[in-house]
């Protein structure tokens, strides 16, 4: 049974998964300027833990036909999620993890910190990894120059943030599932790299509309396109896979490393041969209702039949191992988390240390000033998110976690 609202717009029609709650007010006015775009195809899908974005919302799909907005992917182009589980259980874990957390620490670098020296912030490494330094060659050196080379203004910081995690929403956890199972999990995209990448599209997509002087009104100038047989669209499309295939193996490599982290305190454990490794900031090329159409996800995880996802909920209240069902009526979609409830600033005034600490009890993680941004009551309640999209996906297993690190 769909368990979507349907809301007429002057354009496309709106699919809501919002039984969890209504939405925002300004998300619901991102929604309907999206569906107003002439080429928008068939509906627009909002997933359960929408709010408000830049251009579009976070927590929406959008499928388009011959076009895409820069802005709908966003500047953090291929984020998402990893996750491994491992032939541990708790009871192979010390009881006391804060060894653990300072080791994966050491590891990998993060927020703007660098791994090889506190003094010297960069946010990423100081001294760059054999293993990082190969797989940027082999897969990324000579695609970045050719980008570079139409684009120059993109150039920056790329390989030396190949394998961290950044700041912000981004983490790493060690969790335990229903039967007590030891998973590895974390949250990272494409860094400076992908940034750099959608800015700069997104400020290209402007001029090419102000240059055109298009016969429509666009509500939000910040949902400007760029149109399929255009140059700018070429290029965009090859920037933009590039930082989604960049994301996919900065996730590979983040893994490996926390991975050899744990090893180094408890020995002998195996991981399953399939790791689970989803985008949920990005657009590719799908069938959907009979047509080759760009599907763009801005927080939101593919989620075709039989297909595994992840749902993370907050620093504090566990995430979700989920099978797609394959939910045309989502373009095969859910959500991509909790969703928030409060803007950063709001949480920083609102959620005082005491709460933060006492909402954290049990895990071992930051819990100071710093992170009241990420509080657990800064989002909605997973377990109602879940509850609205039980027709977009099946829950496999419920992770909670006992180590945490963020940015």
């Amino acid at each position: 049974m769909n368990q979507y609202s349907i809301h007429e717009t002057q354009g496309a029609p709106l699919k809501l998964w919002d039984s969890a709650g209504p939405f925002e007010a300004g998300a619901m006015q991102q929604l309907r300027n999206v569906a107003a775009l002439p080429f928008v195809f068939h509906h627009v899908a909002g997933m359960p833990d929408v709010h408000w974005g830049k251009g579009a919302t976070v927590g929406s799909v959008i499928a388009t036909r011959a076009a895409i907005v820069p802005a709908a992917v966003g500047v953090d182009i291929g984020c998402g999620m990893m996750a491994v589980r491992t032939s541990l259980t708790a009871g192979d874990l010390p009881d006391n993890l804060a060894a653990i957390r300072a080791e994966i620490e050491r590891a990998v670098p993060k927020g703007m910190e660098s791994s090889q020296s506190a003094n010297h912030a960069r946010g990423g490494w100081s001294i760059t990894p054999n293993s990082v330094a190969r797989a940027w060659y082999d897969k990324f050196e000579a695609r970045w120059r050719a980008i570079v080379a139409k684009h120059p203004k993109v150039d920056g910081k790329t390989s030396d943030q190949l394998g961290s995690m950044g700041g912000g929403n981004h983490f790493i956890e060690v969790c335990l599932d229903e039967e007590d199972r030891v998973w590895v999990m974390l949250h990272s995209g494409s860094r400076g790299t992908g940034n750099r990448i959608g800015t700069y599209f997104i400020d290209a997509a402007k001029e090419a509309i102000a240059r055109e002087r298009l016969d429509f009104h666009m509500a939000d100038r910040d949902l400007a396109f760029l149109g399929e047989g255009s140059q700018l669209f070429d290029d965009y499309i090859e920037a933009m896979h590039f930082a989604q295939d960049y994301a996919m193996v900065n996730r590979e490599l983040m893994m490996i490393r926390v991975l050899e982290a744990l090893r180094s305190h408890v020995r002998g454990f195996k991981t399953d041969k399939q790791a689970i490794n989803c985008h949920h900031n990005y657009a590719t090329r799908e069938m959907h209702f009979g047509e080759h159409v760009w599907v763009t996800r801005k927080g939101a995880v593919s989620a075709r039949a039989g297909e595994l996802g992840i749902i993370p909920g907050s620093m504090g209240t566990g995430s979700f191992i989920v099978e797609g069902l394959g939910n045309e009526q989502s373009f095969c979609s859910c959500s991509h988390g909790a969703g928030r409830v409060m803007s950063r600033g709001e949480a920083k005034r609102r959620i005082t240390l005491d709460q933060h600490v006492a909402a954290m009890r049990g895990i071992e993680a930051r819990v100071d000033e710093g992170v009241l941004d990420e509080s657990p009551a800064a989002y909605k309640d997973i377990g109602a998110v879940m509850d609205a999209q039980q027709d977009l996906v099946a829950i496999r297993h419920r992770l909670c976690q006992i180590v945490n690190i963020k940015g």
